[in-house]
């Protein structure tokens, strides 16, 4: 008598068991954060990675966006502003000098890129880390007729550290409410279609949210 009616309770047991566990291998350990679905590359990452191609392909998305530090700098008339200053727009901080030749050889392509693309939504900032360098950057955007771009000067440097940017030039790209969301070490051609095309669909993601 105990081992029939022991069985089918037996069985409904080994069921409940392999449910729950196959719960748990789908959704994941939820006391640590996951999600059914979740993985690393959720987010920026996923949606900005496949834009990452061509004259961007050295582009890094981050899967978790994180607050960058807010920069002290000079503006154009050597007034002091902040990083903060520019929430609301989707920020294309491009870190150079003067002194960097790849930095130099790709400003014509980020003014290329700020004049097709800039507006109350987008901007590139160049921000030229060269101390003191108030005049030469200015003469230097003069020279290349970068007459999109806006003059912007850390005369202390300190940006490069803050930005660990360590790598020249370094440019990150930072959503609107202040948090990078991918970078990109080394010159590249922002003017090109692949850049555009990273560009708007970062645009439509940050301000589709």
């Amino acid at each position: 008598m105990f081992r029939s009616s022991s069985k089918p309770i037996l069985i409904i047991a080994a069921a409940v068991i392999i449910v729950v566990a196959a719960v748990y291998l789908i959704a994941g350990p939820l006391g640590n954060g996951g999600r059914v679905g979740e993985t690393p590359e959720d987010g920026h990452a996923a949606a900005l990675s496949p834009y990452a191609t061509g004259a961007v392909a050295n582009f890094k998305a981050d899967a978790a966006p994180k607050p960058v530090p807010d920069l002290p700098f000079k503006d154009g008339d050597g007034k002091d502003v902040k990083l903060s200053d520019f929430r609301g727009k989707l920020i294309l901080l491009n870190l150079w000098a003067t002194w960097c030749v790849p930095c130099r050889e790709e400003m014509p392509a980020l003014n290329g890129l700020q004049g097709a693309l800039g507006s109350d939504r987008f901007q590139v900032l160049a921000l030229s880390v060269d101390k003191d360098g108030h005049d030469l950057a200015k003469a230097f955007l003069a020279e290349v007729k970068a007459d999109h771009i806006a003059l912007y000067n850390d005369p202390t440097s300190r940006a490069i550290f803050a930005m660990k940017a360590y790598g020249m030039p370094t440019t990150i790209l930072v959503s609107p409410d202040g948090k990078e969301i991918g970078r990109l070490v080394g010159p590249a051609h922002w003017d090109s279609p692949e850049a555009k095309a990273l560009i708007e669909a970062a645009l439509k993601l940050t301000f589709a949210q």
